[in-house]
């Protein structure tokens, strides 16, 4: 694939709870894409700009309602998609995502049971329309999150919950991915990383992305 002028940008997320192995993939996803000559957009949600990631330590460390988190969310979302986001697919830029809004609605709606209507107003006030237009969904077992985890770090706030409240999370992914099968691919993240790897690549080949 050639980085040419007036090429299309194309918006990929990963979603999945942490220990899917999303940052692996999407890190060696950036370097392949690179090697071919497109010009790639790295970033995350929350996050992505100075603002966003202030928000995003409040999110993590700082105890909240479910409204208050889903705000702030929203708030750093607005804020990516206007100074990065939007301008790289303009600009024909590939832009990878390390979770968009699809992990709204399985941690603050599924996860914390925060209404879903409400997630959805937002969810049209702040992108306009505006999706991923392929998404990757890591489905792993919470068990097996937890143990991949043990010990790798000092769980954030949501690390700190438990199994029950990821399992709802996976729940709110899955009902994500009925909602929208058009642009979601389920990978089994429980395999090998080289066979996760492969199952990515082969859609992305599928779709003439690679």
């Amino acid at each position: 694939m050639s980085n040419t002028a007036g090429h299309t940008g194309v918006f990929i997320s990963f979603e999945g709870i942490d220990g899917a192995g999303k940052s692996t993939h999407i890190d060696t996803l950036a370097a392949r894409l690179r090697s071919a000559g497109r010009d790639v957009v790295l970033t995350r949600e929350p996050g992505g700009t100075a603002l966003a990631e202030r928000l995003r330590e409040l999110v993590l460390h700082q105890p909240m309602d479910p409204l208050t988190e889903s705000l702030l969310i929203f708030a750093a979302r607005r804020d990516h998609l206007q100074q990065v986001i939007e301008p790289a697919l303009a600009a024909g830029r590939v832009v990878l995502c390390d979770r968009f809004t699809d992990a709204t609605f399985a941690y603050q709606g599924a996860g914390r049971g925060f209404d879903t209507a409400q997630l959805e107003q937002l969810e049209r006030w702040v992108q306009q329309g505006r999706q991923p237009d392929l998404t990757f969904w890591f489905d792993l077992p919470p068990e097996v999150a937890a143990e991949r985890l043990s010990g790798a770090r000092v769980p954030d706030r949501f690390e700190q919950q438990p199994a029950e409240f990821f399992r709802r999370v996976n729940d709110g992914y899955r009902a994500r991915a009925q909602t929208h099968p058009q642009r979601f691919i389920r990978l089994d993240a429980s395999q090998q990383r080289d066979a996760v790897w492969a199952d990515l690549e082969a859609a992305l080949t599928r779709r003439g992305l690679l």
